[in-house]
C-alpha cells in the first residue's frame, strides 16, 4: 500500500482501506515537538485509527503523550485503575492474589468508550504489554462508512433515533462474572440519551453511534424491538469492508476516535495472558 504522508521525522501509511494507518518514526519516549502532535491530531481525522509499533513507555509517558490531545477521564471501575495512576485504565484477564488487575470479559461487542456518559470519550489510547499468540486482536469499524452506505431513507429514520445508553445495563448484562457495581459507583451512572447518529465536530461528516453491549434501547419504542434494531445496525457495520482488524504484539500503541468508530476484543484462549494499560480522553457531547 502506498506511502500517504512524509515529513522529516514521521510517515503515516495506511492499515487497510476501511480506515487506519501506522505513524512511522516516533519514538513516544522522547519529547516531541508541537509540529508533531499537530501531524498526529491530523493524521487522526483522516484516518481514524492510529497505530505507534515498538513503544517502550512508562505510565508517565503514557499519561503524558495522551494529555497532549486533551483531559484524561478516569473509570468508574476505579479499582481496575492502575495504582498510583488512575489516569490508567487496566484491561487484562491476569489476577494477583487470586484477584482480577483489570476489566476482562466485558467488551466482545461492539461499543465506543464511555459513551453511556454525558459528554463521551473524544479517543482512547490503548498500549498493549502482554498479548496471547493467537486470538485476542481488536476489530475497528469506521462508522462514517457504516452511516454513508446506508439508503437514503434508512439515514432519514436513524437520524430521528436517540439511544439511551447505560452503563449498568451494560455491567449487570455482560460483566455478571465479576463483583457488582457498589451504590456509590451506580450513583454516578444515570442512563443518557445521544442521537443514534452523530456529527463529527472536527469533520463535519456523520456517523453511526449505536452500541449492542451499551446503548440498552431507543428511546419511545418498544425496548425488545429496540434492541432488535441496535444488533441489527451494529451487525451491518461489522462488515469487513468497514472493519480493520489489529493483531496485536507488545509495544503497540493504538489511538482511536471513538467519536466515528467502534471496537470490539476477539476471543482467545484465557489460559494466556492479556494486559493492556488504556488513557481516555474526555470529549463532548453529540449532537447531529
Amino acid at each position: 500500500m502506498a506511502e500517504l504522508t512524509r515529513n522529516d521525522s514521521i510517515t503515516v501509511t495506511p492499515l487497510s482501506a476501511a480506515l487506519g494507518a501506522e505513524v512511522k518514526g516516533l519514538d513516544l519516549a522522547r519529547p516531541l515537538d508541537k509540529t508533531i502532535y499537530r501531524q498526529i491530531n491530523d493524521a487522526l481525522l483522516n484516518h481514524l485509527i492510529l497505530l505507534f509499533r515498538g513503544q517502550n513507555i512508562t505510565p508517565e509517558q503514557h499519561i503524558g503523550f495522551s494529555c497532549w490531545f486533551g483531559d484524561l477521564a478516569e473509570h468508574v471501575v476505579s479499582q481496575c485503575l492502575l495504582p498510583g495512576h488512575p489516569q490508567i485504565f487496566v484491561v487484562s484477564n491476569v489476577k494477583q492474589n487470586g484477584r482480577p488487575i483489570g476489566l476482562h470479559g466485558s467488551a466482545r461487542l461492539f461499543h465506543s468508550d464511555i459513551s453511556y456518559m454525558a459528554e463521551p470519550s473524544m479517543g482512547s489510547l490503548f498500549l498493549c504489554h502482554e498479548c496471547p499468540p493467537v486470538g485476542g486482536e481488536t476489530e475497528f469499524a469506521n462508522m462514517y462508512a457504516a452511516y454513508d452506505a446506508l439508503t437514503e431513507e434508512r439515514k432519514s429514520w436513524l437520524e430521528q433515533q436517540r439511544g439511551v445508553h447505560d452503563y449498568v445495563y451494560h455491567y449487570e448484562m455482560y460483566e455478571r462474572h465479576r463483583e457488582p457495581l457498589t451504590n456509590e459507583q451506580k450513583a454516578k451512572l444515570n442512563p443518557v440519551v445521544h442521537p443514534a447518529v452523530r456529527t463529527h465536530p472536527k469533520s463535519g461528516r456523520k456517523a453511526i453511534f449505536l452500541s449492542q453491549s451499551v446503548t440498552s434501547h431507543l428511546k419511545g419504542m418498544d425496548i425488545a424491538e429496540g434492541r432488535q434494531i441496535i444488533k441489527e445496525v451494529t451487525e451491518y457495520a461489522a462488515q469487513p469492508e468497514f472493519v480493520y482488524r489489529h493483531h496485536w504484539r507488545p509495544g503497540d500503541l493504538v489511538f482511536w476516535d471513538n467519536r466515528c468508530t467502534m471496537h470490539r476484543v476477539l476471543p482467545w484462549d484465557d489460559r494466556s495472558r492479556r494486559l493492556m494499560h488504556r488513557t481516555t480522553i474526555k470529549g463532548d457531547k453529540p449532537y447531529l
